[in-house]
């Protein structure tokens, strides 16, 4: 637990401190954000407010995992650092994005193509490596199986494992950026759902066929007690952040921030063996995302609209709620989500003692 409380702890104090720094800096540089105009017309007096926040939490929960290591004088494991890698590798690509926005001056930055590009080459890179590397038991990392509470049927084989674990990178990420459109919104939820991995982490370390014994309903994961550590410093940074993202907020996660903060929920689900219920922990997220389908699809198809506008929360917004009521709301929904996640991955494993 030390390593846990140390990782949060630093990653916090990192982010509540680097933050202002970073606001600072990026309005002496003018990189602010620029505002959709077919968006809620309430947003346009949020054009400005510093963004690429999420460079700051990124850091932080790098310094915070370095300086738990650092403290307890363990080593790093390959599934920390595959996790991270994914977080930082896909927080680079959302920066470039948002750097293209802020130095062009236009609400939209990398083309769709180029940035899908820059997500598949990180995400197979953290799929391929993510299947080797096994440690004294033969153990990988992630395993080519489909999993829900842990891994269950026949193996889908290492080539659609790779395409599998894409499409989840790929749906994620997008659901994140997608669900980062009110003050505080994606921070708050995603905050939420590490810190169910930091329980499943050490759950699954308590209950390892390998560090304690073969017991009934043991977890054949690689590193659970470090992908815990990833989890608490990603989440002490994230919380951090919220401390300057909630309503009103003063700087903004940007790209960089939603795409990081999709692949490490991704990462942390496939080597936890737990890709299924991260659509459960993450449902307030997939219901956003499915409101954007929806609206899509039947305009497409009827040529109508089912909500005044997607995602989910602009059409709240433009239904007279305030943005306050609309994140907090959200918030207990995720909260909600996250408990109903955490009930079943807890049941699946009692009937088994």
């Amino acid at each position: 637990m030390t390593n846990i409380i140390i990782a949060a702890g630093v990653a916090l104090v990192f982010v509540m401190v680097g933050t202002p720094v970073w606001i600072r800096i990026v309005n002496r540089l003018g990189y602010g954000q620029m505002i959709r105009e077919e968006g809620p017309e309430a947003h346009l007096n949020k054009r400005g407010t510093p963004t690429m926040g999420g460079t700051v939490f990124i850091v932080g929960s790098l310094v915070g995992y370095s300086a738990a290591h650092l403290a307890t004088r363990q080593i790093p494991t390959v599934s920390g650092f595959l996790v991270l890698f994914l977080m930082t590798g896909l927080g680079l690509v959302g920066f470039v994005d948002d750097y293209i926005k802020v130095f062009k001056q236009r609400s939209l930055g990398l083309r769709s193509g180029a940035k899908m590009v820059g997500i598949v080459v990180v995400g197979v890179i953290f799929a391929i490596a993510s299947l080797n590397f096994p440690n004294g038991y033969d153990i990988t990392p992630a395993s080519p199986h489909l999993s829900f509470l842990r891994d269950f049927g026949p193996s889908i084989g290492p080539y659609l494992f790779v395409v599998w674990a894409l499409l989840l990178i790929a749906a994620m990420s997008n659901g994140v950026n997608l669900t980062d459109g009110l003050d505080g919104l994606a921070a708050g939820p995603a905050g939420m759902v590490l810190a169910a991995y930091v329980i499943i982490g050490n759950w699954q370390l308590r209950n390892s066929c390998y560090d304690y014994g073969l017991a009934p309903g043991c977890y054949s994961v690689r590193d659970p007690l470090d992908l815990a550590v990833v989890a608490a410093a990603v989440l002490g940074g994230v919380f951090g952040f919220l401390w300057w993202n909630a309503p009103p907020a003063k700087i903004f996660m940007g790209d960089t921030g939603s795409l990081a903060l999709g692949g490490v929920l991704v990462g942390l689900a496939i080597l936890t063996h737990t890709q299924f219920l991260l659509a459960i922990l993450c449902g307030l997220i997939v219901m956003i995302t499915m409101s954007v389908i929806i609206q899509v699809g039947s305009f497409k198809l009827t040529g109508k609209r089912v909500f005044k506008m997607a995602p989910l929360q602009h059409h709240f917004e433009l239904s007279g709620w305030a943005e306050t009521t609309i994140v907090v709301r959200f918030w207990l929904m995720s909260a909600l989500f996250v408990a109903i996640g955490l009930g079943l991955f807890y049941l699946e494993w009692m009937p088994k003692r």
